[in-house]
């Protein structure tokens, strides 16, 4: 039914990465998985990656790489051209850069440059959403308006499908949307609702993590709300290139390794 090839985002595994990055990447194959997608490449060159992969078997699709990071140094490209990934992404904005402050602004212009600069190398920019982009300007959604001011030549959309869903939106129908832009499109499952505890479960406001709810938790891809057939549905009539699986926190009493390796079953069961 489908034939996606299944990436993992490896911020899902981002410690066995840090403990054993060689040993991690094998056992991603092993389980299944065509290609990987970075968030980091802890002190590694490009060609150990680049290498490191070849022996494990999977394909460096792409790269999560922080906004500000290639805008104070957009050579960074280059690492990721030398590994063989073929898209580099905008992951997350913090706070200052997100829409409704002023440096909203520098993103949007940011993205052109590096949109171009990722262009020269052959490769393509994509942009990552979460909620907060979900929240309106004179009307329309400040991720609307990102892909309005950037041109779709500089600047695919990498449709996170969770966080689609807790802005308020359908995900098969956001996928719908930016049909002809979607190339990468992110499988992500959920319980639970809204609450402040998310961003902490991501890594960010470790503080927070004190205070959560259990409200909302991060799930293996089947194991929560998410109506995947759908989104895949709508992938497949876009012309995705890649699903990628991610899981920012384990839950339900597995490691996370054991999520990535639920969530890749379900998947198969599925295709």
């Amino acid at each position: 039914m489908y034939d996606f090839p299944i990436a993992l985002q490896l911020y899902s595994v981002r410690d066995d990465m840090a403990a054993d990055f060689g040993g991690t990447l094998k056992k991603v194959s092993a389980m299944g998985y065509d290609g990987v997608e970075f968030a980091g490449l802890f002190g590694k060159s490009a060609a150990e990656v680049k290498k490191l992969c070849e022996e494990a078997g999977v394909v460096p699709i792409s790269a999560h790489v922080p906004f500000i990071d290639m805008m104070n140094n957009p050579d960074l490209l280059k690492t990721y051209s030398e590994i063989g990934c073929k898209y580099v992404v905008i992951p997350y904005l913090t706070e200052e850069y997100r829409p409704g402050h002023e440096k909203f602004a520098e993103v949007i212009e940011g993205a052109k440059m590096l949109g171009e600069k990722a262009n020269e190398l052959g490769m393509r920019l994509c942009y990552h959403n979460h909620d907060f982009e979900f929240v309106k300007i004179n009307g329309e959604y400040a991720l609307d308006i990102l892909y309005k001011e950037v041109p779709a030549d500089l600047l695919l959309t990498q449709i996170d499908t969770c966080w689609v869903n807790v802005g308020g939106e359908d995900p098969a129908q956001y996928i719908r949307k930016y049909n002809g832009r979607v190339e990468i499109v992110h499988l992500k499952d959920f319980a639970g609702s809204k609450s402040e505890n998310m961003y902490a479960l991501i890594g960010i406001d470790d503080d927070k993590k004190k205070e959560a709810s259990g409200s909302f938790e991060f799930r293996p891809v089947g194991s929560g709300v998410q109506d995947f057939k759908s989104i895949l549905d709508a992938s497949k009539e876009v012309g995705a290139k890649w699903v990628v699986v991610e899981q920012d926190s384990p839950s339900m009493g597995k490691t996370p390794l054991e999520c990535a390796e639920t969530s890749i079953n379900y998947l198969k069961s599925i295709f």
